[in-house]
């Protein structure tokens, strides 16, 4: 099994690559291989709402001048899905939001249903939570199965490393990691014995009529 991890922030070692490797960590020594993906120092623009995707129905944005329709792949391919971003001003940092919009547009089509997703943050002193919210959407969105931990999975830093005192985060992210390979094997497990419910076209409602 394979986990592939993305890191939202423009520093590649920075507090949240610490937070990502912490739940790594306990994934491979589970046997599960994890691959983190630096996205928050890239240069990705954010979805343009035009719908081709859907319409095209090829797996790919129509925007292929950057790693995006690559990640995609990879994310179709793994057997669980990791988030994690920095937070800023509350929020995901915005180069990782435009590369979620458009992946997670392109996972309406499916294949993400049912993998195992998780999401962790990294924040100096607070906003942690609402960034923590804003990754679990993509997750739930995509009918995306979620591991828990024993808090938030929110961990505290201002430069790079310092999460390493948060000892609290630290088991936050071990607990996490754990769970998550367990779910994943779980899944795995019952792949043969219990049968998915199929799958509901999706129904858009509008509220103006």
């Amino acid at each position: 099994m394979k986990v592939v991890a993305f890191n939202g922030s423009p520093r590649p070692e920075g507090n949240t690559y610490h937070a990502l490797k912490l739940v790594a960590d306990e994934l491979e020594k589970a046997g599960i291989e994890v691959e983190i993906i630096q996205v928050g120092n890239k240069v990705i623009r954010g979805c343009m709402a035009c719908n081709a995707c859907m319409k095209n129905r090829n797996e790919k944005c129509i925007y292929d001048n950057d790693e995006v329709n690559g990640w995609i792949q990879k994310m179709k391919a793994a057997d669980g899905i990791l988030l994690g971003s920095p937070t800023h001003y509350a929020a995901i940092g915005g180069t990782m939001k435009s590369f979620l919009d458009r992946a997670f547009y392109v996972a309406n089509l499916g294949f993400l249903r049912h993998k195992v997703g998780a999401a962790v943050v990294s924040v100096r002193r607070t906003g942690g939570i609402a960034t923590f919210n804003q990754l679990v959407n993509y997750i739930n969105y995509t009918e995306m199965l979620m591991p828990t931990t024993n808090y938030w999975n929110v961990i505290h830093g201002l430069k790079p490393g310092e999460v390493v005192g948060d000892e609290e985060g630290q088991q936050i992210m071990r607990v996490l990691g754990k769970n998550m390979a367990w779910l994943m094997k779980l899944v795995e497990a019952g792949q043969e014995t219990v049968k998915a419910p199929e799958r509901e076209a999706k129904i858009l409602t509008n509220f103006v009529r």
